[in-house]
């Protein structure tokens, strides 16, 4: 299998513009992948196409995919033969497509509505610096938050369901704008799992674009332990590691070594000095060979008021908050943008 995405399966996506492309990314999960793609291809109210990207899942399941592909019109299954992570996936799987916004959808959700895709892609189309909207992730009782899944300041909990700005969204259902993907060149590939939302939501931020959850938008979540990455292994790597680079992106040496003891406090009481360590060194190994980016006052202030301010303690976070950059309400009644070239 070649590293390109191959069709394995189904019908490609037009050759011109359309409403929204619904991306699914497959590795392993067979039960759960195929009622994601039920899910995303039952979705109403919009032009779109479902793209699944399997990363070199077993051969029995592929074949299972490639059947459910074949039963929709609109449903196209590509494979590719290595696992290049959520990032790398991501970019694969949305170069494929032309949808002017791209919809993500973890293999083990659902969408919590029939209309959740075509809400989202009115919204995208009719706002011009929106980057992307998170969805409210629910647990698998259709109810109740995944708490699992929350990538917010605790402090927003109460506002779950509601609409505010953020600084990242959650990987497990949300929408992007394709412009502004493009724009930015897709994900950063080196992460390969955890914090690659954030990191493409600071770019995003610092060029101008917008980030807000809409808790109207949900998607349910079935958390599954096949192909997760244990918090005892590789997990917790990948997210100090990871968030170290991404501090080190925007806040230079200063900016590492301050989320670097506070990590190595966190493994340190976790019993993970170890792994810690490691992450730590890799990261500053790592981080040398990496462009630092340049942020305007503009977006330090949104980050402030956003993020920051949020995880300040007590009347702390009241600095700033008659600034508060809050979501906007979102159109209900604009169609998404025409379809065809």
């Amino acid at each position: 299998m070649p590293s390109e995405p191959r069709l394995l399966a189904g019908t490609p996506p037009p050759g011109h513009a359309y409403d929204a492309d619904i991306v699914i990314l497959s590795h392993h999960r067979p039960r759960e992948t195929i009622a994601a793609i039920r899910s995303a291809a039952a979705q109403t109210g919009l032009d779109s196409h479902v793209i699944v990207l399997d990363q070199n899942s077993p051969p029995g399941m592929r074949a299972a995919l490639a059947t459910v592909a074949t039963e929709f019109p609109h449903v196209a299954l590509y494979g590719v033969g290595q696992n290049f992570g959520v990032p790398g996936g991501r970019n694969r799987v949305s170069a494929l497509g032309h949808g002017r916004t791209i919809i993500a959808l973890d293999n083990d959700a659902v969408f919590a509505a029939r209309d959740t895709a075509a809400r989202a892609a009115i919204r995208i189309a009719g706002t011009a610096d929106l980057a992307a909207i998170g969805f409210r992730i629910l647990a698998a009782d259709g109810r109740s938050l995944d708490l699992t899944s929350w990538g917010y300041p605790k402090r927003l909990l109460p506002r779950a369901d509601g609409f505010f700005a953020a600084t990242t969204f959650v990987g497990c259902g949300h929408a992007l704008s394709r412009a502004c993907f493009e724009r930015l060149g897709g994900y950063d590939e080196s992460l390969f799992f955890t914090w690659e939302e954030y990191e493409f939501a600071r770019r995003a931020i610092a060029a101008g674009w917008r980030i807000e959850h809409h808790g109207d938008l949900a998607v349910i979540h079935e958390v599954s332990p096949e192909a997760r990455v244990n918090w005892n292994a590789g997990r917790w790597h990948q997210y100090v590691r990871n968030r170290l680079l991404i501090a080190h992106d925007w806040n230079g040496l200063s900016g590492f070594l301050f989320r670097a003891g506070i990590y190595l406090a966190r493994g340190i009481n976790a019993c993970r000095l170890r792994p810690t360590l490691d992450a730590i060194a890799e990261a500053h190994a790592l981080a040398r060979t990496r462009p630092r980016h340049q942020e305007t006052a503009e977006a330090r202030h949104y980050v402030f008021r956003n993020e920051i301010r949020h995880r300040l303690p007590g009347g702390a976070r009241l600095i700033g908050a008659g600034a508060t950059a809050s979501a906007r309400r979102p159109p209900t009644a604009a169609p998404p943008a025409p379809t065809g070239p």
